[in-house]
């Protein structure tokens, strides 16, 4: 009698499941599942998935639509429930704001916040422009890339 209710279990999951513009495993559990959204770590998924009302124990794929939805809104005002000293962008340079970036605005706010970096000719937009180190590494033995690998031997 076991081997029925496993294949119902079966057909019922969800093997992806979408959260805030970002497929998700539905094999994981929601704390661990949540962690595939750029910008949520273990940390805040957990604090998600608690005030979403949500176990977050429980395997993603099994959840119900309403649950996922709550858990959509809940990440995407996730700025009002986590504490300050957690946001992710915090005195944003532009505005002043204490921001929480999520999903794809992660990607864009960098690679803004390099190209800034960049057009100022500051130190650190140099660096990158050059591919250098930014952060003060040595570079005269490590970190070497792009040379050639190896020892050529002379064949006769």
């Amino acid at each position: 009698m076991a081997e029925p209710k496993e294949k119902t279990e079966q057909e019922e999951i969800k093997h992806i499941v979408r959260v805030a513009n970002t497929d998700l495993e539905g094999k994981k559990s929601v704390q661990y599942s949540l962690t595939g959204i750029k910008g949520i770590n273990r940390r805040s998924a957990r604090i998600i998935s608690d005030i979403s009302g949500v176990d977050p124990a429980a395997t993603m794929g099994y959840l119900e639509d309403e649950q996922i939805e709550t858990l959509n809104k809940t990440v995407d005002d996730i700025e009002s429930i986590l504490p300050v000293w957690m946001l992710n962008r915090r005195k944003d340079y532009l505005s002043g704001e204490d921001k929480h970036i999520v999903a794809t605005d992660v990607l864009l706010i960098k690679r803004e916040d390099l190209n800034s970096m960049k057009k100022t000719r500051s130190y650190k937009g140099i660096r990158h422009e050059r591919g250098h180190k930014v952060r003060g590494q040595r570079t005269k033995s490590t970190g070497r890339i792009g040379l050639v690998v190896g020892v050529k031997r002379k064949v006769n």
